[in-house]
């Protein structure tokens, strides 16, 4: 098999993206497994290099085609009248930030490269006519997938942990929990589990709704009503090892969820915020559920952080290389058929 191509997209420009991204890519040992096309801008590039001593020389090339399997390479999808502005949110960051995501989702679409790897992105900042989307997530899924398809998994070599419902505001979440939207995930959350990370016969938590899971209907009934019919129908009707409804707290306060191989929240910060806590220096988030393999670091922009060299590389580096074993996992299951 020939190596597989990762492409990069830089993100918003004002953040950490280039810092985590240079600092991962100066590691030449990298080319071993993959050939890396950044999509960005030489120019900013240049200019985060100097604030991160990164020994790094970057190949520009027109087209993924041109692509040097032993140089780091980047294609331009900025103009050279770009403007860094450290720690600040722009309208010309954001710009920046789309124009490489459309390059590299085009080129990913086109099969020119095999997997995506994308640094953060201002949500606010890169709006506009051609993104309406909450983030990445929801952008990819409209291009690669239908509406439901993604599912978002936050990872790390022990804990995997996915969301029903992802950039959702908390005054809407309740009303999204279905159980054929529950049922869906946690189908999703299985195949996932099993396609893209190895596990033959996944075990999956899915935690409550409310707190204590509602303690039998004294604070809530969504568990009784909503969430576990779904798990008896993934089940009896699936054949899926799964479990819950569990008290969220309680779940990741005894870490119980070392017995699990995935755990399924329903809501985004019920399942990053411990997520986070655990893992917030090695953990990727990767949109499952869809035909294209995509990761990214489990973290933002950073603005606070941005031009100082103090952002650690270690979440991104693991994105990368995630994305390629994915890839290879793929690969391997589509060999094996």
């Amino acid at each position: 098999m020939d190596k597989i191509i990762i492409g990069i997209t830089h993100g918003d420009i004002n953040g950490i993206g280039y810092e985590v991204l240079l600092k991962t890519l100066e590691d030449n040992r990298i080319l071993e497994f993959c050939t890396p096309i950044v999509y960005g801008s030489p120019k900013v590039a240049a200019y985060h290099r100097k604030l991160t001593d990164v020994n790094l020389n970057l190949n520009l090339i027109g087209k993924a085609e041109d692509a040097n399997e032993t140089r780091i390479n980047i294609i331009n999808c900025s103009g050279d009248e770009i403007k860094v502005d450290l720690g600040k949110s722009t309208p010309a960051a954001g710009e920046a930030a789309f124009a490489a995501l459309e390059r590299a989702t085009q080129d990913l679409k086109e099969g020119k490269i095999d997997a995506l790897l994308t640094a953060p992105i201002n949500k606010l900042g890169i709006q506009s006519t051609q993104f309406n989307f909450p983030g990445h997530t929801e952008y990819l899924e409209q291009l690669f997938g239908n509406k439901g398809d993604a599912l978002m998994i936050l990872a790390n070599d022990t804990l995997r942990v996915a969301v029903v419902t992802g950039h959702v505001p908390i005054c809407k979440i309740a009303e999204q929990l279905t159980i054929d939207n529950i049922l869906n995930k946690i189908k999703q959350f299985n195949t996932s589990l099993k396609q893209d990370f190895g596990i033959t016969k996944p075990r999956i938590a899915v935690l409550g709704l409310n707190p204590h899971a509602g303690d039998g209907g004294v604070i809530g009934t969504e568990e009784q009503e909503i969430i576990l019919p779904a798990i008896q129908k993934a089940r009896d009707e699936e054949g899926i090892t799964c479990f819950g409804p569990l008290p969220a707290d309680g779940f990741f306060g005894a870490e119980a969820y070392t017995h699990y191989d995935g755990v399924l929240a329903m809501y985004h910060d019920q399942g990053l915020i411990p997520f986070k806590v655990l893992s917030m220096d090695n953990g990727v988030n990767f949109t499952a559920g869809l035909s294209i393999v995509r990761t990214s670091p489990d973290h933002g922009t950073a603005y606070d952080k941005a031009g100082k060299n103090q952002a650690s590389a270690q979440s991104f580096r693991q994105a990368l290389y995630m994305a390629i074993d994915i890839v290879k996992q793929r690969n391997n299951n589509h060999d094996s058929l």
